[in-house]
């Protein structure tokens, strides 16, 4: 019961700074086209609101990232707490490859869209060569980009194959790859549940690697997934190959 009120203490905290963000500081971004301000109060936002959750957040290897550099970092997904942990980490502003129905919630989705966040829809092939395209231009612009490479939260925690089209986004742009490991997560917001749990989230930013150092986009691929699963605890490496 208390995990379940800590969830709606937090959500209510959200919906409330996320109200004020939409009467203030969105009409002035609406207005100015400058993202940056409500994009300093969202991550303050966010971080307040992990502190009232009582989560924790343990990172590394974020001395390995120049921050004058756009980057695009690979995560695994395990929890929708993922993002919330994982975005106020990286240096300078960043944009987030997510699912085309968030882009429907009022207000907010008019916030992500003056971000430059770019939305996907995975069960369409032409909308998704559609959102890697406007992907790379937001790259282009010097903004960082956070993708899940898996495609979905993984419902076992275990890291799940990637699909295509981060890699393609990779190769075409020339950006170094950062492979992001989280976890813990997973126990503090399972899929299908209303409770939050207090908790210590692990953040392992990895070292960027080069995608012009690999032959193809398979070969990077792979050496992403090894990365990511270089930290993940025993239970959650992916499935031996069958």
């Amino acid at each position: 019961m208390a995990n379940v009120l800590r969830a709606v203490l937090v959500a209510a905290f959200y919906i409330g700074f996320g109200l004020l963000a939409a009467i203030t500081l969105l009409p002035w971004a609406i207005l100015t086209g400058k993202i940056e301000l409500l994009y300093a109060f969202a991550m303050w936002i966010i971080r307040a609101g992990l502190k009232l959750a009582r989560i924790r957040i343990q990172v590394s290897g974020l001395d390995r990232l120049d921050p004058g550099r756009s980057y695009i970092f690979m995560s695994n997904h395990i929890s929708n707490l993922d993002p919330c942990i994982l975005v106020p980490l990286i240096p300078r502003r960043t944009s987030v490859l997510a699912k085309s129905s968030v882009f429907r919630i009022p207000l907010l989705g008019r916030a992500m869209k003056l971000a430059d966040m770019v939305p996907i829809d995975r069960e369409n092939r032409e909308s998704s060569i559609a959102s890697i395209a406007q992907a790379e231009a937001v790259l282009r612009s010097g903004l960082n980009m956070l993708v899940y490479p898996e495609g979905t939260r993984s419902r076992t925690g275990r890291l799940l194959p990637f699909k295509k089209g981060a890699f393609y986004l990779a190769s075409e742009t020339k950006a170094e790859v950062v492979p992001v490991t989280v976890f813990g997560t997973e126990t503090m917001l399972r899929k299908g549940s209303l409770a939050l749990f207090a908790g210590v989230a692990t953040v392992v930013f990895h070292p960027p690697i080069d995608p012009q150092a690999y032959p193809d986009r398979e070969s990077l691929a792979a050496a992403v997934h090894r990365a990511m699963a270089s930290a993940l605890p025993e239970n959650m490496q992916p499935e031996p190959e069958q």
